[in-house]
């Protein structure tokens, strides 16, 4: 089925292969992952993910046939929504947590779908979310987490630039920033003053926003440790380009810091 868009939320098509089973719920937003979104959902299937948490795969229009139906049920996706509509990460991540609001969960986990993260870790940020967090980041660098084969300038701008930005501009330390795979209260996401549903949200916007605004607000925002791996042959796998994309994620911290994000 279609659904037609409103202000803030993008035009998407969804097909529902289950009913809502769980409280909770994990977004994955992808495009063209092929073999990396499979095997993270074959990661999920074997650690029972599903019975903690229904499976919604957030897709910007993959042409390499990774999204086909009966192999998403195999592995336990729960609905495919499907943007139909302008904008990147932040219009998919848009459309996921409409759908999820629409449907009433408890609260609302992201992790991306290139098979770098342990999708196997999902259990403990609901656990954070029932000790009533607002905002659970995935961290690979506090003491429990894993990294390995970072590339040498991704450590560096998270380490040296993105973190300390975004901790300064929250008010609260962080350590892994740019790290995706975290969780939010649907309290949090339904406050008014947080409004995520806004066309302003287009690429990397909204993750950095939700990063900060929960601790402004008044929020319990924590971190917990995750492993995050790169693969240690071939490209490495990320929507952001060198040059135009860190020079754009530049721009997005420094709006954000200056609370340009902020509902007027």
């Amino acid at each position: 089925m279609i659904y037609g868009g409103r202000m803030g939320v993008p035009s998407y098509e969804y097909f529902e292969y289950a009913q809502k089973q769980k409280d909770y719920v994990v977004l994955i937003p992808v495009i063209n992952e092929g073999e990396r979104i499979l095997k993270e959902l074959y990661r999920a299937y074997r650690h029972q993910i599903s019975q903690y948490a229904d499976i919604v795969i957030c897709d910007g229009g993959s042409t390499d046939g990774s999204m086909e139906e009966n192999r998403l049920k195999k592995l336990q996706v729960n609905t495919l929504l499907i943007k139909k509509d302008t904008g990147k990460q932040g219009a998919q991540l848009r459309m996921g947590i409409h759908w999820a609001l629409e449907r009433g969960y408890q609260g609302i986990i992201t992790i991306d779908g290139n098979n770098k993260d342990s999708i196997e870790d999902i259990p403990y940020f609901i656990q954070k979310l029932e000790e009533g967090y607002d905002l659970v980041q995935g961290s690979r660098f506090i003491k429990g987490g894993k990294h390995r084969n970072t590339p040498l300038i991704r450590y560096l701008s998270v380490r040296l630039l993105h973190a300390p930005i975004i901790s300064l501009t929250a008010g609260q330390h962080f350590t892994d920033t740019t790290n995706a795979y975290r969780a939010y209260s649907v309290s949090y996401l339904k406050d008014p003053r947080t409004a995520p549903l806004r066309d302003i949200f287009m690429t990397y916007e909204l993750l950095a926003y939700l990063s900060v605004r929960a601790s402004q607000l008044g929020y319990r925002a924590c971190e917990i440790p995750v492993a995050r791996v790169y693969p240690q042959k071939g490209k490495t796998p990320t929507k952001i380009s060198f040059l135009r994309g860190n020079s754009d994620l530049l721009k997005i911290l420094l709006k954000n810091f200056f609370g340009e994000y902020n509902p007027k």
